[in-house]
């Protein structure tokens, strides 16, 4: 088949032909991709952010992407070595695939919770997103810029009638990941958010989710792109530039509509925070009333540091977001597909893989995908 590939980091992709994947598990599918979205996380791993990090590359060549749809192409046989298989899936299934978990180990603390934190439905016990000791597609091992992929029948999810693959595949992580956020601010109808960086991947489609919910929508970002990405899906929301309106004038204008004027109880009720920058970190939390929460998505190398007068004085909480659960996927699904959450995206053929990375680096707006493959070859079912 045929695949883009990594040879070592820092190098561009290169397509060539590899090996079709071979089914080891009874919980394994082999998925025709149709549609693969490139992810930040994919530009940190090609330039060696995960290099001997548990997930970083295993072995080369590598192949990238960790957030795709397609159908599935190949199940195993009834009875497999090592056990019997799960019929979840048949053959022609349309599915979404994200990066975690494939193959956990089932016994961690991770895998054997039922629940995640702030009330997010959980997965049953023996499978975990969060188990360490799982791989992560197109990380530590092969991903979706090929025409087929090995993936986990557990971390995959059904698409909804009516959503293309060019739909799903930027919902599998930028998607499910400020979804997750966004449950766990734990907010109410009503309340308020505010997204720092909400002009990029996660934070244009995070404008949609949260407005579908309900919230009032508070987004901020710097540059002219993605300010205007922002305002073009945004329908309540109010966009501002952070270059030009402090946080402590926003605190006082949302005061205004409220009819307060004590510092406590002016600003947001929650901020999310997904760039990498200190700046934007200080930002969302200066947005923040008393007893707020800041959710904390980016995880810049050197980490955030915070004032001790907001933690202590002010009540505020700060807590981690990582993806969500495969019932989490789900109901994200769900969520998109009924109330109409779409990704901006620009598509391209596996073969200009290169020319996207090159667009994504420069600042491109949205999410860029490939989308078209090529003749892939005719399968057997195993």
């Amino acid at each position: 088949m045929k695949a883009q590939v990594l040879n070592a980091y820092n190098e561009p992709y290169v397509l060539t032909e590899v090996p079709l994947p071979k089914l080891t598990s009874p919980f394994d599918l082999l998925i025709k991709v149709e549609a693969a979205s490139y992810c930040h996380t994919d530009a940190v791993c090609a330039a060696g952010g995960f290099e001997g990090h548990a997930n970083g590359p295993t072995q080369w060549p590598h192949i990238g992407c960790h957030e795709f749809a397609g159908a599935v192409a190949q199940v195993p046989q009834l009875e497999f070595k090592g056990g019997p298989s799960i019929p979840r899936f048949q053959i022609g299934d349309r599915v979404g695939v994200p990066g975690r978990a494939f193959h956990p180990c089932g016994t961690c603390f991770e895998c054997k919770r039922e629940t995640t934190n702030h009330g997010q439905p959980g997965d049953n016990s023996g499978y975990s997103v969060y188990c360490p000791n799982a791989k992560n597609l197109g990380l530590s091992v092969a991903g979706g810029f090929a025409q087929y992929a090995l993936v986990d029948s557990r971390q995959i999810a059904p698409l909804p009638i009516g959503m293309s693959a060019q739909e799903a595949a930027p919902l599998m992580c930028a998607g499910l990941t400020i979804y997750s956020a966004l449950r766990n601010c734990e907010l109410k109808h009503g309340q308020r958010v505010a997204i720092i960086g909400c002009g990029g991947g996660l934070g244009h489609l995070g404008i949609q989710f949260a407005e579908r919910m309900g919230l009032k929508v508070l987004g901020i970002d710097t540059s002219k792109r993605a300010l205007d990405l922002a305002r073009q899906v945004a329908k309540t929301s109010k966009i501002s530039n952070a270059a030009e309106v402090n946080a402590a004038d926003l605190v006082h204008e949302i005061g205004k509509e409220d009819r307060v004027s004590e510092r406590g109880q002016m600003g947001v009720d929650a901020a999310i925070i997904l760039p990498e920058s200190q700046q934007a970190f200080d930002y969302g939390m200066g947005l923040l009333k008393n007893w707020g929460r800041c959710v904390v998505v980016s995880f810049p190398k050197k980490g955030f540091t915070f004032s001790t007068q907001d933690v202590v004085f002010r009540h505020v909480s700060i807590i981690g977001s990582l993806v969500g659960s495969n019932k989490l996927l789900c109901e994200m699904l769900g969520f998109a597909s009924t109330h109409g959450v779409k990704s901006v995206t620009k598509s391209f053929p596996l073969h200009q893989l290169n020319e996207l990375v090159e667009q994504q680096h420069a600042g491109a707006e949205g999410k860029l995908i490939i989308d078209e493959f090529g003749e892939s070859i005719p399968l057997v079912n195993s």
